[in-house]
């Protein structure tokens, strides 16, 4: 089901604010009626899947509920926000649903620690996915798959060699992006859409030509399926490479910059255009937890003496534009509650140079306040990510100061990208891997500046 858009909060939603808060709107119907023992461990699949196995065991799937960020913002943040106020009760649950289903429809939450190696631990398995047999309703969003577990193992391929230890069921469901969907899409108990990268997909040109998510994040090869099994030219590697791997980052989008005049002298004003182009993504970039990202576009001038000037971005005067620009503000301030601070005053908003551009979408608490916490979002602000295959344009003017030194200007456009917002992952004590600067792209270009 196509939604033109998805940034809206529909009718039903009013209904849940009144009667009191809800995480989800997905029926629980399987929440606790499943047990650990009916799902196989992925160590059993790897004897016969090796291949399968040791891709999965390196990919962010395997690691879901224990990646060292991920168990931060749970404990710290969500299941701390649940006991800490009451109108947020029971607001953690949801996110096992994706993180260690297993655990969700164990009714194991919150599960114990990663440190205690349970099979929560286990995250989203190799059984996990072969066990969902369907889809509820017509958009995929809050885990609404349905499981299975047992014998059958449900895949897009039955091949002509028979599985030894399960039965194998061809599924058209495994072949789409709506599988995809049901985790890769969200919507707070306030009904806004805090995760829509399916939705960004199907809204896109990719959508359009047939290009699913598994043909990015689970990119075809010819190679065996299992160890007894058939050679195929298009199996699908299960790598799930994506805003963690630096190969998936790097030139996610192409940067050109060039000036309106090629000689000036001291006190000219210089304007730079950049053109920025998405042409790998078949979603928005950045997408999923754009409330963790960000993503800037850094621009400097550097002269013969080895002066460094930063250009800040020129003002469009769109509305909410004052989010797309760094400053020095604070925000965060609902992280007060989980962490038990007494008027918290925030942190800084991204910790980027003042002036840059920012492509992001903020995410708004119900007092109005830009939000980490995707479960506490009641509203979002403008949406200023890249589309697929879109291309923005940035402008910046360039005073060039008396004492600039004569000779090649150089302007480099620097586009920068971090998991998380660093002051956050700082005041969170999360390692810093998670919060360092990964560049994007970056290109030039020279004006001359005559004595």
């Amino acid at each position: 089901m196509k939604l033109k858009n998805p940034f809206v909060i529909v009718g039903p939603f009013l209904i849940v604010l009144i009667l009191g808060f809800a995480y989800t709107q997905v029926k629980k119907d399987q929440f606790g009626q499943l047990k650990y023992e009916e799902f196989e461990k992925p160590g059993k699949c790897a004897t016969c899947h090796d291949g399968f196995y040791q891709q999965w065991d390196q990919s962010m799937m395997s690691k879901a509920y224990s990646h060292h960020w991920d168990e931060i913002e749970y404990f710290k943040l969500a299941v701390a926000h649940s006991e800490n106020d009451p109108a947020m009760k029971g607001v953690h649950e949801g996110c096992n649903g994706c993180h260690t289903p297993m655990a969700y429809m164990a009714g194991d939450v919150p599960p114990p620690h990663p440190s205690e190696n349970s099979r929560a631990n286990e995250a989203v398995s190799c059984d996990v996915c072969h066990t969902i047999k369907s889809i509820t309703g017509d958009t995929s969003y809050n885990h609404n798959f349905v499981m299975e577990p047992g014998n059958t193992k449900f895949s897009s391929r039955k091949g002509k060699v028979t599985s030894p230890e399960h039965q194998i069921v061809k599924s058209d469901l495994h072949s789409t992006a709506r599988f995809c969907g049901t985790c890769h899409n969200e919507k707070s108990g306030f009904g806004a859409w805090v995760k829509s990268t399916q939705l960004e997909w199907e809204e896109g040109p990719y959508s359009d030509e047939g290009v699913r998510c598994q043909d990015c994040h689970m990119t075809k090869a010819n190679l065996k399926t299992a160890r007894m099994g058939d050679t195929y030219p298009d199996t699908k590697l299960h790598l799930f490479h994506g805003a963690h791997d630096p190969g998936k980052l790097n030139g996610v989008v192409e940067i050109r910059i060039y000036p309106d005049v090629k000689e000036v002298v001291p006190g000219d004003l210089v304007v730079f255009d950049v053109m920025l182009f998405n042409q790998k993504t078949g979603h928005k970039f950045p997408t999923g937890s754009v409330e963790d990202r960000i993503v800037w576009l850094h621009v400097e001038a550097e002269d013969e003496k080895g002066n460094v000037y930063h250009l800040p971005v020129d003002k469009k005067g769109f509305e909410g534009e004052e989010y797309t620009i760094a400053s020095d503000a604070l925000a965060y301030q609902d992280l007060g509650i989980p962490l038990k601070k007494d008027n918290f005053e925030g942190v800084q908003r991204e910790d980027v140079p003042v002036g840059d551009r920012i492509f992001r979408l903020p995410y708004f608490d119900p007092q109005g306040r830009m939000t980490m916490m995707q479960w506490n979002t009641k509203s979002l602000g403008v949406d200023y990510r890249f589309g697929p295959r879109e291309t923005k344009v940035e402008t910046y003017t360039f005073n060039l100061p008396f004492d600039v030194a004569p000779g090649k200007l150089k302007v480099s456009a620097v586009m920068n990208y971090r998991l998380l917002v660093k002051p956050v992952g700082e005041l969170l004590e999360v390692p810093e891997e998670e919060y360092a600067i990964h560049e994007i792209n970056r290109q030039s270009t020279e004006v001359t500046v005559l004595p």
